[in-house]
């Protein structure tokens, strides 16, 4: 039978929290963390009346976010508390929290070119995408979509996970986007989210298509390229990054990045019946993602709502709630006697 919704968040009860930073470190976030949440803090270059950062903006600005940039700009403070302005005005005129909507972006999607669908072993979520499902013609709100989808997967990720695992399948004739495109695209997420992605596993690449990539690897930082796995190992244990690395595998081995129960059949040869359809992913997808949100907000609002609030915190608070649901709905169930052992 076909699944046609996303797989659930996992738990990962032994996720750690963030590690201590080392004296240096801390001071330096320290600066970033106090020039933020200064109580009269307002945004340089915006209209005043609209300077003032909003709640969203606020619970952007998250601890592990400030760590993120700081890493990005080698810990120098002052370029990270610019590149966070930078980032905080971009979401803004580029319509995060307006016109990115799920209405807006849907058209995109009814094919399914683009899919969240389970973690790797690391508990990445997935974003596959399909360039042969193409629908529509290069405009803005490809763009849109692409990190309206980056954005979704952002929402799901789970304790002490901060990255992605990009899933692109070339087979069926896929093309790729202009170059124009591709730099746009890998502009915002080498500028605006750093750090973000953990691996990017490009699979079913014809040689015509290598040309493509060399022609945009100048534009790939090298930190990112070394995130690029091209025509990764698919074998009955999962998916590995090398031949060696699926040979060396064992039960207790690291090695491998997707289990076959969290890859989807068509193109990655998981264990996962998974066929888009379009009405049904859809509503699930856009469910599944703002009511985890407003659960975290709500989480981030008890904890104290303020800039610098750990992920980890927030993430932890409402993966605890849905367990806890989860324990009182089957006490119920066998209080009834419901609930068979």
């Amino acid at each position: 039978m076909s699944i046609h919704i996303p797989l659930p968040i996992p738990t990962h009860p032994e996720a750690s929290s963030p590690s201590a930073l080392s004296e240096k470190e801390q001071a330096l976030y320290d600066v970033v963390l106090k020039h933020f949440s200064a109580a009269d803090y307002t945004l340089p270059d915006v209209n005043q009346e609209k300077a003032a950062l909003v709640v969203d903006e606020k619970f952007w600005l998250s601890y592990e976010c400030l760590l993120r940039y700081l890493r990005a700009t080698k810990w120098d403070s002052n370029d990270a508390i610019k590149r966070l302005e930078d980032t905080l005005k971009w979401r803004r005129d580029f319509g995060m929290y307006d016109t990115i909507t799920p209405q807006h972006v849907e058209p995109e999607a009814t094919t399914g070119k683009e899919f969240l669908f389970g973690y790797d072993t690391r508990g990445r979520p997935a974003l596959y995408m399909c360039p042969s499902k193409q629908n529509t013609e290069e405009s803005p709100r490809q763009i849109h979509y692409t990190v309206w989808m980056l954005e979704r997967g952002i929402d799901l990720m789970g304790p002490g996970v901060e990255t992605l695992a990009l899933m692109i399948d070339y087979a069926d004739k896929a093309k790729n986007p202009s170059i124009g495109t591709a730099r746009t695209v890998l502009n915002i997420l080498q500028t605006h989210y750093p750090e973000r992605l953990g691996l990017a596993l490009i699979a079913h690449l014809p040689w015509l298509l290598h040309a493509f990539y060399k022609l945009i690897t100048p534009f790939i930082d090298p930190f990112t390229r070394l995130k690029m796995v091209f025509n990764p190992v698919i074998t009955k244990n999962g998916l590995f990054r090398t031949a060696v690395d699926a040979e060396a595998w064992s039960a207790n081995g690291e090695s491998r990045v997707f289990e076959p129960d969290q890859l989807v059949q068509e193109g990655w040869n998981g264990s996962q019946p998974f066929v888009y359809s379009h009405a049904i992913y859809w509503e699930a997808l856009v469910k599944l993602c703002e009511e985890r949100r407003s659960r975290m907000i709500a989480a981030w609002h008890c904890i104290g709502g303020k800039v610098g609030t750990k992920e980890w915190e927030v993430k932890v608070a409402v993966r605890d709630e849905a367990m806890n649901v989860q324990v009182d709905a089957e006490n119920v169930l066998a209080k009834n006697g419901q609930l068979q052992s």
